[in-house]
């Protein structure tokens, strides 16, 4: 191999095309038809990514399985993070530490396919910083409908965002995003919501600093499984709207974006990454 060539293969093994980030906690159950899916997809479309699986404190066997499938995958990762912290710790923890040149985070469950990002890869190709997937710009692209009191209190829930934070998205929970690596290494680094309040807040963020944001409608089906509690998860949500509008009204959010003035020498903190297990 000439030495040129060999350089460009290194550079497009430390920095590829896409990365995709899976956030995951105890989730034994559909992992993995999860990682065969994706990984299937990967291989079938041909797309030059890496996957990270974040493990957020599981306690079931979520950590051997994604361990068992990284024998097949060297593109295949696991970040462990340091004991359960929640979804938003968990999306920031395995972004931050992507390589790609875009960076995504899907469900474990794929309530949107996998399939689907192509069209956020898309959105980001013609010049947004952040494309957001949507089940409600298009709802002849749900497959699977939400129980009705669950689409009540979503549509509440957005409208509440919408009046109290400004933004101006028909879906701003759909668990399917992708990024510019240079918009996710910024916005994330100025994210505070651990939990599941943590999607307007980026989205919040990334308006701050002006960022092009576009909305793409994707195919949706609602997954019985979801662990979402509309009660108790909805009034945390709400909780954390609150945070955010406050700290945006004591001015939080300038002071940090105005320290970040330079990004280009910022390092992110290393974090546990489980190596790959040789296979017998």
């Amino acid at each position: 191999m000439e030495l040129s060539t060999q350089n460009e293969f290194e550079q497009a093994a430390v920095h590829p095309r896409l990365s995709i980030v899976i956030p995951a906690y105890n989730e034994s159950a559909r992992i993995d038809g999860t990682l065969s899916r994706v990984m299937w997809c990967v291989e079938e479309r041909g797309w030059d990514a890496e996957v990270l699986v974040v493990d957020d404190g599981s306690s079931d066997d979520t950590p051997a399985i994604v361990q068992r499938w990284m024998r097949r995958y060297s593109r295949l990762h696991m970040v462990r993070n340091p004991g359960n912290r929640g979804k938003g710790y968990s999306v920031r923890n395995g972004l931050l530490q992507a390589a790609g040149e875009i960076v995504m985070f899907t469900d474990a469950d794929l309530s949107s396919p996998i399939e689907e990002a192509e069209l956020l890869i898309a959105a980001i190709d013609e010049g947004a910083d952040v494309a957001i997937g949507s089940r409600w710009l298009d709802r002849q692209k749900q497959t699977i409908y939400q129980p009705l009191y669950r689409r009540f209190f979503g549509r509440c829930f957005n409208k509440v965002t919408r009046w109290g934070m400004g933004l101006p998205f028909k879906d701003t929970q759909c668990g399917f995003k992708a990024f510019r690596r240079e918009a996710a290494q910024t916005i994330f680094r100025l994210q505070t919501i651990e939990r599941w309040g943590f999607d307007p807040e980026i989205l919040f963020i990334a308006r701050k600093l002006k960022y092009r944001i576009v909305e793409v409608p994707v195919t949706w089906g609602h997954d019985a499984r979801s662990r979402l509690s509309y009660l108790k998860d909805g009034m945390k949500m709400l909780e954390d709207m609150a945070r955010i509008r406050a700290n945006w009204m004591r001015g939080r959010y300038d002071e940090a974006i105005a320290a970040m003035k330079d990004t280009s020498k910022m390092v992110t903190p290393p974090v546990e990454r489980v190596g790959h297990v040789e296979a017998r």
